[in-house]
């Protein structure tokens, strides 16, 4: 049988060497000969069809993993999987676009010039869940700082507390006229030592760390591990924290889908926390402009890795008062069989005659 070299196809398929290779490692399109001696790759002509597909389906942005079931269907139902693959990423462009807009609405804003006060009301509240055997989250609320912290290893629970702890004092800390968010990440370098001063295994202890500062007309994000922060505005529920964790990266990456993502063995791997080892990572840090009529909720991954985006908004868009949100998020996570640890915090954006 004729055979093609990895040159002669990689041109006829329209795919580089260096992707063929890859593809051979995940047995995704393996060559048809390779020389014992050389290694140097042989393809068969046949081949040429599945090469073809791999990279129509690459163009569509389908992940390597979701690929190779789809290689390995009859053609009627690849047909009928990349018809529902393309049916998710419509679904996925709406929100996106939904996030796009939210965005771009929100960078455009012009400063406010009226006299409106808006202040917070807000509720913090934390849950052992039904398989853990403690509570390693902390829930925080105050005046002006809103913060959930999932602390994780025999440590996790001191270091969730000093995470917090560390924060709390800008609850009562005149605010400075310069960047607000250069102090917050000062009071997250105060943060990384608290928690280094209560940890016992900087490999092994540590916290994630998710927090708010209220400025009277902005919150300010600090933001570090897989805990979340969503914002609830005129109905709609965005994320606006990105998760520190490998899995993450690998969705950003095209390499696992969000279905693959949740059954990922590796799913809670973080790449930031606070640990006891070393300084603090880079936190993510920005600023939000608040509107009256904004509902924030933090959480840790004990409530959004139960409970499905649509539930969380269902639920935040239809109780009215921050306790009775918290109360309801938790008992939504602890109904989705409450594997870890649970925390919430709800903070709404109010005018101050609103009462």
């Amino acid at each position: 049988m004729e055979m093609l070299t990895i040159g002669a196809f990689a041109k006829a398929c329209r795919l580089s060497p260096k992707a063929l290779r890859l593809y051979d490692e995940l047995e995704l399109l393996r060559p048809a000969r390779v020389d014992p001696e050389s290694g140097y790759r042989y393809y068969a002509p046949h081949q040429l069809e599945q090469a073809r597909l791999v990279a129509w389906l690459r163009r569509l942005g389908m992940p390597l993993a979701r690929i190779r079931e789809v290689c390995a269907l009859e053609p009627a139902s690849a047909a009928t999987e990349i018809r529902a693959y393309w049916a998710q990423v419509e679904a996925e462009t709406a929100t996106r676009r939904d996030l796009a807009a939210f965005l771009v609405d929100h960078l455009s804003q012009v400063p406010r010039k009226d006299t409106t006060m808006l202040e917070l009301r807000y509720a913090a509240l934390s849950d052992t869940g039904l398989v853990r055997p403690a509570n390693q989250d902390t829930a925080y609320a105050g005046t002006r700082v809103l913060a959930v912290a999932d602390g994780f290893g025999p440590a996790g629970a001191p270091a969730s507390t000093a995470a917090v702890e560390a924060l709390k004092f800008l609850d009562t800390e005149p605010l400075p006229a310069g960047s607000v968010l250069n102090l917050l990440e000062d009071a997250v370098q105060g943060a990384t030592q608290a928690v280094q001063d209560v940890t016992r295994n900087p490999k092994e202890d540590g916290t994630t760390l998710t927090a708010m500062l209220w400025t009277g007309s902005q919150l300010a994000l600090v933001h570090i591990g897989d805990s979340r922060a969503y914002l609830l505005r005129d109905g709609s529920l965005f994320q606006i924290t990105h998760d520190h964790t490998m899995v993450q990266s690998m969705i950003d990456e095209g390499r696992l889908t969000l279905e693959e993502a949740m059954a990922h063995p590796q799913r809670a791997l973080l790449l930031k926390a606070l640990t006891g080892a070393g300084p603090a990572p880079a936190p993510d840090v920005r600023l939000h402009d608040a509107l009256p009529g904004d509902r924030y909720l933090l959480c840790s991954d004990g409530l959004s890795g139960v409970v499905p985006d649509s539930e969380i908004q269902e639920t935040l868009t239809t109780i009215p008062s921050p306790e009775q949100a918290v109360r309801a998020l938790v008992i939504a996570a602890n109904n989705s069989g409450g594997p870890d640890n649970v925390s919430c915090v709800v903070a709404d954006v109010v005018t101050t005659d609103s009462r």
